[in-house]
């Protein structure tokens, strides 16, 4: 059975995975590149985009009112099965990288109560990277990056708003919780300032040659 090899760019809310994921796309082009945004996406896995664009514009303002935390994890759900089913339909002989992967989706999951651990179990057992990159990032940073909270989204702060308090702590606990995901696998800590994507580059070829 084919055993696919994959890296994992994981990190924090504003740590520049998408600004890495781009560089690696031009200075790589044999690698493929796994993501959820809309410029990774082929044509046909289009339907991923208005679901983002719901969770973000529909559920996320009404969670804990008209929408559960449960409900939140199951439309987060469609996401770490499209990724698992494009790391399972990945050729062998070219270096992967999947951008978060499960990992910060399930964390995000847990700091905003979703109970479904049947499914967390689940995703536990899709195949596992040979090692993550982490993209690490100051949260004080991240605030500034949001544009002190003004595009944070409910995903990236505790509690009803996003202030610089409730944002800051959001941010170190998901960073722990996704670490402690994490634990069992080589990590590898990149800042996510300067160059980063060459830093990033560079563990990946080493990694997967």
């Amino acid at each position: 059975m084919f055993e696919p090899e994959f890296v994992v760019l994981l990190g924090p809310d504003y740590a520049g995975k998408s600004t890495v994921m781009r560089e690696l796309a031009a200075a790589e082009p044999s690698w493929r590149l796994l993501s959820v945004d809309e410029e990774f996406l082929a044509p046909e896995h289009a339907v991923i985009t208005p679901l983002k664009k719901a969770l973000l514009k529909e559920t996320l303002p009404a969670l804990g009112t008209h929408h559960s935390a449960d409900f939140v994890a199951a439309l987060l759900q469609t996401a770490v099965v499209h990724l698992r089913d494009q790391i399972l339909a990945c050729a062998p002989g070219h270096p992967i990288v999947v951008d978060s992967y499960y990992y910060k989706i399930l964390a995000k999951c847990q700091l905003i109560g979703a109970s479904a651990k049947p499914m967390f179990d689940w995703w536990r057992e899709f195949p596992q990277p040979r090692r993550v990159v982490f993209l690490d990032i100051d949260p004080a940073t991240a605030w500034a990056r949001s544009g002190n909270g003004a595009a944070a989204n409910p995903l990236e702060f505790h509690g009803p708003h996003a202030e610089e308090d409730s944002f800051l702590q959001y941010q170190v606990d998901l960073r722990a919780v996704m670490l402690d995901e994490v634990v069992r696998l080589p990590v590898d800590l990149i800042s996510g300032t300067g160059d980063a994507a060459a830093r990033v580059r560079e563990v990946i070829a080493d990694e997967l040659g």
